[in-house]
């Protein structure tokens, strides 16, 4: 009776080379590390603390981790023994949660941004106005545009029939890639960049001007999500359409796959951003699941805090 190993251990594409060592190792790790990060995030948010708007927020963010992690084992099969093994079906939906994971995460650390400068800016109709189902109303719609924006992943990536079978884009004339790739440039990147940045610059502006600074977490934790996110993504967008016109050059492949792979750990380090931000984490690392909780916990406001102005900044400095 033959292995179903057979095959792998004796083809000539068995990975050996160091790019595709590299990224089955780190893209094997990024699914144990996400998966279990998120998966605490997923238990913490949605069942150990109190419902909330920001663990709403957070919430979401995790769920778009955690099922993006989820499809990491069937790129590292394909890269491993260079064929796709899993059908037409498995190829699409695998890229279109992955797009789907850009930007439905990219999304909602912009309605988190907005949300703060909100709070900011109008404390007490935010107070009164910014409820959970609002909140869960506005990730529906999140969700629903990032599904219409990964469309072209389910159109366009289609299996390949050569000596072995590869999941790959179909996308035969130039204007179509240029099209497909500036799109998720424009709306995974460009604009929400602008509206993250004006968000922040409207909220240093006005809790300088206010000198509310007793805290820094939130603001901390939020800025650390947003510069991950950034930093794990550009290289994707880079090489995306370096690889429009120069996809035959060595260097551009190369920068192509560690680009996938380290935009693929963002989905893997939001839990340890929430645990490393939190309050005396050098003190206390042992205790992670608190620390979690901590870092995304939205307290109540005081109520013994007589200028409702300021019970609304300084909710906002302790989300």
């Amino acid at each position: 009776m033959t292995s179903p190993f057979t095959n792998l251990t004796s083809t000539s594409t068995l990975c050996t080379d160091r790019m595709c060592i590299f990224y089955a190792v780190m893209n094997t790790l990024i699914f144990i590390f996400g998966c279990a990060g998120n998966g605490l995030v997923i238990w913490i948010a949605g069942f150990r603390m109190k419902k909330s708007v920001i663990t709403t927020w957070y919430l979401s963010l995790a769920v778009s981790d955690f099922i993006f992690c989820c499809t990491l084992p069937f790129g590292v099969v394909q890269k491993v023994k260079d064929d796709w093994i899993f059908g037409s079906f498995m190829c699409k939906f695998r890229y279109f949660i992955k797009f789907l994971n850009m930007y439905s995460s990219i999304f909602v650390l912009v309605i988190i941004s907005v949300d703060r400068c909100v709070l900011v800016m109008f404390p007490v109709w935010a107070q009164n106005k910014r409820t959970i189902r609002k909140a869960s109303v506005i990730l529906l719609l999140i969700w629903i545009i990032s599904a219409v924006l990964s469309t072209p992943a389910v159109i366009f990536r289609k299996l390949k029939y050569e000596k072995t079978t590869r999941c790959s884009n179909n996308i035969t004339d130039t204007e179509s890639h240029i099209a497909t790739a500036a799109c998720r440039f424009v709306f995974g990147f460009v604009i929400p960049l602008f509206v993250i940045i004006s968000s922040y610059v409207i909220i240093i502006w006005k809790l300088k001007s206010n000198q509310m600074t007793k805290t820094k977490k939130p603001f901390k934790i939020m800025t650390a999500l947003i510069a991950t996110f950034l930093i794990c993504w550009l290289p994707f967008h880079t090489f995306a359409f370096l690889d429009i016109k120069y996809k035959n050059l060595e260097w551009v492949k190369i920068g192509k796959g560690i680009g996938i792979s380290v935009a693929n750990a963002n989905s893997c380090l939001n839990p340890f951003l929430y645990a490393f931000m939190g309050k005396d984490f050098a003190k206390h690392c042992y205790k992670l699941l608190s620390k979690i909780e901590n870092a995304i916990e939205e307290e109540t406001p005081n109520k013994e805090q007589d200028s409702p102005v300021v019970t609304g900044e300084s909710k906002l400095l302790s989300l």
